[in-house]
């Protein structure tokens, strides 16, 4: 069953239709940048460039970067505050002129990965950090999300761990890899000790240089791995969600 999924992130909006039986893209993805400013009108029209490019005609899973609460966007941290308190998922189904379903862009990742990548099966407690423009959280206990915990806003070091050990402040402070495992040591130390996870994905876009930064990790009581589906999952995560309106 193929069903469309977006993934608006801080920089960049994909979307492709996922084979929710293989769980992955069921054709290649294609991505426009995230407006600046990130206002939800222009965002809007953006997203509608994505799913007309394959002209889409069903149900349409989104995501979005912040808190959502049953279609409502409460908190906006990498776009603009426009969208905090929003009907965004009305405003995207009138605009669209389709079903639409919205869920918190790092829980769309992490369903889309214990479903069918690196947590698949795993009991206990996984914890998905996606590592982008921001920290993206999905926390699960015996593959039950937790919505919303937005873990890239707990305080470290005097501000947002976000701030800290994101992907993009590695690139704009340029940090090398050392540089930067120092820094997501002290992030995970936090989180380890507040959550005590056993597995520990990680996701965003980075994971595809897994290998470059995970072996100068220092050791957890957690397992930590890439993500399996890498930057894809956000896209299938959000298909899943739109999968049970059709």
């Amino acid at each position: 069953m193929n069903v469309f999924g977006v993934d608006i992130g801080g920089s960049g909006i994909k979307g492709a239709p996922a084979d929710l039986d293989q769980g992955r893209l069921a054709e290649e993805r294609f991505k426009v940048l995230t407006p600046s400013p990130a206002e939800p009108e222009a965002v809007v029209a953006s997203v509608k460039e994505v799913v007309g490019h394959f002209g889409w005609k069903g149900p349409v899973g989104l995501t979005f970067p912040g808190v959502v609460v049953d279609g409502h966007t409460r908190t906006a941290a990498n776009v603009d505050k426009g969208w905090i308190g929003l009907d965004a998922r009305s405003l995207f189904a009138e605009d669209l002129g389709l079903p639409v379903a919205l869920v918190n862009d790092a829980d769309a990742a992490g369903l889309a990965e214990v479903t069918y990548g690196a947590g698949k099966g795993r009991k206990g407690v996984t914890l998905m950090l996606t590592l982008g423009t921001g920290i993206g959280s999905a926390l699960f206990v015996d593959g039950v999300l937790v919505p919303n915990t937005e873990l890239g806003h707990l305080e470290l070091h005097g501000k947002d761990a976000e701030k800290h050990t994101s992907s993009a402040a590695r690139e704009e402070h340029g940090w090398n890899w050392h540089q930067w495992a120092e820094r997501l040591d002290d992030y995970f130390a936090m989180v380890d000790g507040l959550f005590s996870p056993q597995l520990i994905i990680i996701g965003g876009g980075v994971s595809r240089k897994a290998d470059k930064f995970l072996p100068l990790l220092k050791p957890l009581r957690a397992e930590i791995v890439p993500a399996q589906l890498q930057n894809d999952a956000g896209i299938v995560g959000a298909a899943m969600t739109a999968a049970k309106l059709a």
